[in-house]
């Protein structure tokens, strides 16, 4: 089954995630977390995903129930190495658009990344501090795509935890 929705010219996605933030804040009691603290999390494509989650919050599906009433907004935003945002012209994707309400972000790009390129990460970041977007980059000389958890000789992989971590402590959405 297609990831693109021919008839609506909607990812499907974006859908996914929007509803999932929803019904995540719904049962934020039951699974005991705040529903002021929910963040999206993203890896080269689900970067974008990200990028989009973080900045089209009106429903882009039809509404099914009580639930897309609440908010898809993320409270925070980290996309590692996103992909799809600098387009052929070195401009930012036109249905990323950036406003004081995107959630503080954090960016992780590798500058030797042979698959999502740099420009990804500087042009999105450049928007959002545009934007008054609290925004943490930490652009790595060299580990390539999809570096993850993964076993590496480049020490991102050992050092982006704790900056991620750090950072999240930093805007209040977890304690140390």
């Amino acid at each position: 089954m297609p990831c693109w929705d021919q008839t609506s010219r909607v990812l499907r996605a974006l859908q996914d995630a929007q509803r999932t933030i929803r019904l995540v804040r719904t049962k934020a009691k039951e699974l005991a977390i705040d529903p002021k603290r929910i963040g999206v999390m993203g890896f080269s494509a689900g970067g974008y995903l990200v990028a989009q989650t973080s900045n089209i919050f009106q429903p882009v599906y039809k509404p099914i129930d009580a639930i897309d009433n609440i908010s898809s907004r993320p409270d925070f935003a980290i996309a590692f190495y996103p992909g799809h945002l600098c387009r052929s012209d070195a401009t930012l994707d036109p249905g990323i658009r950036v406003t004081k309400n995107t959630p503080p972000t954090f960016l992780l790009p590798a500058w030797d990344d042979p698959v999502d390129d740099i420009c990804n990460s500087t042009l999105y970041a450049r928007a959002l501090d545009g934007a008054g977007v609290p925004t943490e980059v930490h652009l790595f000389a060299k580990g390539g795509h999809a570096f993850g958890l993964r076993k590496s000789e480049h020490p991102i992989v050992a050092a982006w935890p704790p900056l991620v971590e750090n950072w999240l402590a930093e805007i209040g959405a977890i304690q140390c």
